[in-house]
């Protein structure tokens, strides 16, 4: 069974996070993110990929947002109040309250300051929040029967998780946006070894290395303090939620050790209100602040106040952190053309900034002029300083999680296209990891294991009656097998069929307490022997709907179906000759010759129970008799020797040991010099033993 992962966004590029992940018959989309960077239909995912008929409810088993950015839930509103979509919902409590903060304020700057057409309303953002069930960390949700999902702590912003999602033995992780390095405000992203089928990761940063944390702190101070210092202005353009804590934390310890009366302003509310919600949700911070909040709360900033609109051409140094981050419009859009023609100015971007922003363009370049529209245009003569404060995990976090979980296989999302060619041909080299970056509205089938729990029927345990008990001592009682030659608690499997059942060799190890079989795997893999004997059965892995799958004999199996037994045998009866037949009596001498038939074959046949009954042996599927029935239809060669000399052997067996009996039957051509040598060695013996 295969992981199908449909990429509806951030497919070869950075914004509109969301995938759709089909796993073990259920489908979850990961994250429902809009790209700040478009503002027609490419703003959105295609949700009609899901869905034609737009039935949402049936296609998907629930939805999981990572954290609050507005490129992983931006569409969410959207999604479930126009595009109808009712079922479950998770994310983080910090998620929870944090996200309607920011999809508010995106709204009003979108359609109240800009006058676009609008595509939620706040009653929208309010209804969708309500449905959203809230995950605490390493909570495992079931989510239905057969669907588990568990956050994991990703570090990035408040709230932030990993996912891993499990359905059946199909296990995978979608990361989400993750930091592997502490900051001053958060941890690194924190998760168990896992086993894995498919890993999602983000790739931001997929060739860069960055620089220790604290040489960019004093990089970024250092052109903050010499901008003030020189009576210009510094614009930071920040999402409210994240980065500007992290900086703010920054600047007010710098401002406080400096002694420094330079403003450091918010723009608005907004980053106000996050703050509170940063105090009142201190347990997702770093270990460093939870320590220490009790004594101070590093949120509890002494030098930055609000900014008031009015203060935009005041004169006077100052810094100004302005919403939306990367100067997609808003309010750092609307400081940014007033301060952008002064060269006495600062425009420092502390993170990545899409493709179409403003941040961007001046990211890729120092460009002079700007055109917003065909009347707009902002003549840019002010300083532009980028320095990566991203939270985002750079190239050795991202090699570091996917060799520390070492999945079977890797998606990459959320990365620009020759970047993320780079990490996967270094991925498949250095890990040897299939890595795969689709496109966006891309399918990629990822093959994987499938275990199922299955019982075992009476009938098909008493057919393994020939396993030797008493060569197995203290060994754990079976609890996996697999089929397809996997490997499964050191359990032997070859198996080549599946049609309504799966068709399977597999060697079973009892204890004399009791015998077990919980599980099959169906996958490839490697064959691991157990120490110890092992004895080969057969037996038949039965799947019915809506029942518990289980193992057969084949008896069982063909009256499940209301089908004959139909075996096919093969039978010889041929003459051997005994030289020294004549000196037993007829009894005797049959009773006598298969004696010394059976230690024969022991010797010299790699069958591990062979059965002396009286009249005849069984090897298998093999029994050999001896033939007094002079018509018998499977007679040959009657008149090769003398009749007071030849003894006729009859022999069947099945298909699947005509190897064995084609190895049986020279020996018995051969019986007449094993007897002789019997009666040589009875001659030689001391009279005692003679009868």
């Amino acid at each position: 069974m295969a992981i199908e992962c449909l990429v509806l966004g951030a497919g070869q590029e950075v914004g509109k996070s969301c995938v759709v992940v089909s796993i073990g018959g259920k489908k979850i989309m990961f994250d429902c993110g809009m790209h700040m960077g478009y503002l027609d239909s490419r703003r959105y995912p295609d949700f009609s990929l899901i869905s034609e008929t737009g039935d949402f409810d049936s296609s998907l088993t629930c939805v999981v947002i990572t954290h609050f950015h507005l490129d992983h839930v931006g569409a969410l509103p959207y999604f479930t109040e126009v595009c109808g979509y009712h079922g479950p919902i998770y994310m983080t409590y910090p998620t929870k309250a944090l996200a309607p903060i920011m999809l508010e304020d995106y709204r009003k700057v979108m359609v109240e300051r800009r006058g676009e057409e609008e595509q939620f309303s706040y009653d929208h953002i309010m209804e969708c929040m309500r449905k959203v069930i809230p995950l605490d960390l390493k909570q495992t949700v079931q989510v239905d029967k057969d669907l588990q999902i568990r956050a994991y702590y990703a570090g990035h912003v408040l709230g932030a998780a990993m996912i891993y999602a499990k359905v059946g033995g199909s296990t995978m992780v979608y990361t989400g946006d993750y930091n592997m390095t502490p900051d001053r405000h958060l941890g690194a992203a924190q998760i168990d070894r896992l086993r894995l089928d498919l890993l999602i990761t983000e790739s931001t940063y997929a060739t860069t290395i960055r620089d220790s944390k604290y040489a960019r702190e004093r990089e970024f101070l250092k052109a903050v303090h010499k901008c003030v210092a020189g009576g210009g202005k510094v614009l930071i353009p920040t999402f409210a939620l994240g980065r500007a804590q992290e900086l703010c934390i920054l600047l007010d310890d710098y401002w406080e050790r400096m002694n420094l009366n330079v403003p450091i302003y918010f723009s608005a509310g907004l980053t106000i209100q996050a703050n509170m919600y940063y105090k009142m949700l201190i347990g997702w911070t770093s270990q460093k602040i939870k320590d220490n909040y009790t004594k101070h709360n590093p949120f509890d900033f002494k030098h930055v106040c609000s900014f008031e609109r009015s203060l935009i051409n005041a004169p006077g140094p100052c810094v100004l952190f302005a919403t939306p981050g990367m100067i997609s419009g808003g309010f750092s859009l609307e400081v940014f053309k007033h301060w952008a023609p002064s060269e006495k100015n600062l425009i420092t971007l502390p993170g990545y900034c899409v493709a179409g922003t403003i941040g961007h363009k001046l990211m890729s370049g120092k460009p002079t002029r700007i055109d917003l529209d065909a009347d707009t245009h902002i003549d840019v003569r002010c300083q532009i300083h980028q320095l990566s404060f991203s939270p985002h995990t750079d190239a050795k976090g991202i090699m570091d999680l996917i060799d520390f979980l070492f999945p079977q296989h890797v998606i990459l999302v959320h990365g620009e296209k020759p970047k993320m060619a780079s990490l996967t041909e270094r991925i498949q080299s250095e890990l040897g990891i299939p890595c795969y970056y689709p496109a966006n509205n891309e399918t990629v089938l990822i093959p994987t294991s499938q275990n199922v729990k299955v019982d075992a029927t009476g009938q098909f345990m008493r057919s393994c009656h020939n396993v030797n008990l008493n060569s197995i001592q203290d060994k754990p009682c079976i609890s996996n097998f697999s089929t397809n030659n996997c490997e499964v608690s050191g359990t032997k499997i070859d198996a080549s069929k599946m049609v309504i059942t799966s068709c399977c060799n597999a060697n079973l190890h009892s204890t004399q307490d009791k015998h077990c079989i919980s599980n099959a795997s169906i996958s490839n893999c490697e064959v691991s022997e157990l120490a110890g004997d092992e004895n080969l059965t057969e037996g038949i892995l039965v799947m019915e709907k809506s029942k518990t799958a289980k193992v057969v004999s084949k008896d069982e199996l063909l009256q499940m179906l209301g089908a004959e037994k139909h075996v096919v045998q093969f039978a010889r009866c041929f003459p051997v000759r005994l030289s020294n037949r004549e000196q037993f009596l007829p009894h005797a001498a049959n009773h006598t010759t298969l004696q010394l038939l059976c230690k024969k074959l022991s010797s010299h046949v790699k069958c591990k129970y062979i059965e002396s009954f009286s009249d005849h042996l069984q090897l298998d599927s093999l029994r050999i008799r001896i033939c007094s029935n002079e018509d018998c239809p499977f007679r040959t060669n009657q008149n090769k020797y003398c009749s007071s000399s030849v003894i006729y052997f009859c022999c069947s067996w099945s298909m699947h040991d005509e190897n064995l009996a084609s190895k049986c039957l020279e020996i018995v051509n051969n019986l007449d010099s094993t007897i002789q040598d019997s009666n040589l060695a009875q001659e030689e013996a001391p009279n005692e033993h003679l009868q």
